[in-house]
C-alpha cells in the first residue's frame, strides 16, 4: 500500500493525479497545496509526514511564474530549491519514495538534438537556476528509491496554461502573433500523472535517477497554437514571430526537446504523440 503525499495539488499535474486517483485501489492520497502545508518549513513537513504515515511523496509543487521569478528570487528559491531539499532529507531519513518534478529550463536551449539526462545543465533564468538547485540538493542528499522527472511545456484542462490562453484569445481577437523560433515538445499533464502512478511500484534504485518526460514529437509555439485553433475550428490569423519581437524578463530556451528513451526503456512505457494528447485535452475542455 502506498500512502502518497501530493504537493501542489491544485496545480495542473496535482489536479490530474487527483482525477486519476480513484483508478488506483492500492494507493491512498493526501493532497496538499500552500494553504494546507508549508513545504518550505522542514519541521512542519516532517511532522505532517509522520502524523499522516506518508511513505511516498509526489512533489508537484513549484514556483512556475517564470518571468516573475526574475525579481521574486527568494520565494522562487524557497519553493523550488529549499522545499525540495526538505523532502529529500526526510525521504532519506524515513526511507520514503520521492518523485520530484523538474523542468527543461535547467538547459540553455542551444542544442540541436534532444537533451539526454546526462547533458550538463546550464540554466538561463532564475526559475531554471532554482529548479536546478533543487535537483542538486536532492542528488547530494541521495534518498534511495527516488527519481527526478524533467518535463516541458505542460498544459492541462485544469489551471492556467498556453492552451487555455489560446482558446480565450481566439474568442477575443481576429489576429495573433505567436513565437515560432522556440522548439520543444508539449506535455499533457494527464499523461505525466499516469506515468508517475504506473511506474511507482517499479522504482527501485540506490541513487537518485533523472528521467525526461514529454509527449512524443516536436513543435514550435506557433505550431502548437495553430493545432489548437484548427482542432477547435476557430478562425484566426496567426503571424509567426521571432523571440526578439516578444521580449520577456526571463530568457526562454530556443530548443527544449527532451529525449525520452531512458524512461521508456527502464519502465517499458509508451508515450502518446503530442497532437493526440492535445485532442484529448481539448475534448475535455
Amino acid at each position: 500500500m502506498y500512502n502518497i503525499l501530493v504537493t501542489g495539488a491544485n496545480g495542473q499535474l496535482g489536479s490530474e493525479i487527483r482525477e486519476l486517483a480513484s483508478n488506483y485501489k492500492n494507493y491512498t492520497f493526501l493532497f496538499t497545496d500552500v494553504a494546507e502545508l508549508d513545504i518550505t518549513n522542514h519541521k512542519i513537513v516532517e511532522d505532517f509526514i509522520k502524523v499522516n504515515n506518508i511513505n511516498t511523496i509526489f512533489n508537484c509543487a513549484a514556483y512556475t511564474a517564470v518571468d516573475k521569478a526574475e525579481s521574486d528570487t527568494e520565494i522562487a528559491d524557497k519553493i523550488n530549491n529549499l522545499a525540495t531539499e526538505n523532502f529529500a532529507r526526510i525521504a532519506k531519513e524515513k526511507k520514503i519514495k520521492l518523485i520530484h518534478i523538474s523542468t527543461d529550463y535547467v538547459f540553455d536551449g542551444i542544442s540541436n538534438i534532444p537533451y539526454k539526462e546526462n547533458v550538463i545543465p546550464n540554466p538561463q533564468s532564475v526559475y531554471g537556476k532554482t529548479k536546478l538547485d533543487g535537483e542538486n540538493a536532492m542528488l547530494k542528499i541521495n534518498p534511495e528509491n527516488s527519481i527526478i522527472i524533467r518535463t516541458s511545456w505542460v498544459y492541462s484542462s485544469f489551471g492556467n496554461n498556453f492552451v487555455k490562453t489560446m482558446l480565450r484569445l481566439g474568442n477575443e481577437r481576429d489576429e495573433l502573433n505567436i513565437v515560432a523560433d522556440q522548439i520543444g515538445t508539449t506535455t499533457y499533464a494527464k499523461d505525466l500523472a499516469t506515468v508517475m502512478l504506473e511506474i511507482l511500484p517499479k522504482i527501485k534504485n540506490e541513487t537518485v535517477e533523472i528521467f525526461h518526460f514529454s509527449n512524443e514529437g516536436v513543435c514550435s509555439w506557433f505550431d502548437f497554437a495553430k493545432a489548437i485553433f484548427e482542432l477547435k475550428e476557430i478562425s484566426i490569423k496567426l503571424n509567426p514571430i521571432e523571440s526578439t519581437q516578444y521580449p520577456t524578463p526571463a530568457k526562454r530556451p530556443y530548443y527544449s526537446v527532451l529525449s525520452k528513451n531512458k524512461i521508456k526503456e527502464k519502465y517499458q512505457i509508451e508515450i502518446p504523440y503530442w497532437k493526440d494528447s492535445l485532442i484529448e485535452c481539448l475534448n475535455k475542455i
